[in-house]
């Protein structure tokens, strides 16, 4: 079985994360690929964007992130504390490790700036949040991205998107890196997209 290690910093937008989630708990239920997701953070518990209390499984440190396949990264707010956890080197070096080993490092809206700040961006394609001034998007631009304007962008092992509408894409990019295009197409009939 697929493992997907799931980020939850302070600060992050519950629905930017529970869309893998769902959709890999789908593809458990219904695919014919199980995937399971593992939530970790730096913070015994972790109160969202809006307010939400959130106790994840293990803690960051706690975990060898050699044994996931890939790792998904949900955006939130400054004001919430975001970048606190996001930028802490501890996380960043997981970030890295991912992608040394090429698993999917999949990030939605702002989750794309870590990954940027880690450095495996540099020269590399990606978008991020474009409201209301461009400013994230030049922050990106800074730790030597490539910025896009498009919704989603994938540059090799690296998924980026723009805001909370792409979250549901980048999840099922990143169930298809990692178990094929039938088994998204199986999991999004039971969801009942179209």
């Amino acid at each position: 079985m697929k493992k997907v290690l799931l980020f939850l910093p302070q600060g992050f937008e519950a629905y930017e994360a529970s869309v893998f989630t769902d959709v890999m708990g789908w593809s458990r239920e219904v695919g014919s690929a199980p995937v399971q997701v593992v939530t970790a953070a730096l913070r015994p518990e972790i109160s969202c964007t809006w307010n939400l209390i959130v106790r994840p499984e293990a803690g960051l440190t706690a975990i060898d992130s050699k044994t996931f396949d890939a790792l998904a990264i949900p955006g939130g707010f400054e004001s919430a504390g975001f970048y606190e956890d996001v930028y802490d080197e501890r996380f960043l070096d997981v970030i890295r490790a991912f992608d040394r080993d090429k698993k999917p490092v999949a990030a939605v809206c702002v989750g794309a700036l870590p990954v940027g700040r880690s450095g495996i961006l540099k020269g590399r394609k990606a978008t991020t949040y474009d409201l209301p001034d461009g400013s994230r998007r030049k922050e990106l631009a800074e730790f030597g991205a490539k910025v896009l304007d498009e919704r989603l962008v994938v540059d090799g092992n690296v998924i980026t998107s723009t805001g909370p509408e792409t979250a549901l894409d980048v999840a099922f990019t990143l169930l298809e890196m990692l178990t094929g295009r039938d088994n998204v197409d199986a999991v999004r009939h039971e969801m009942r997209f179209r």
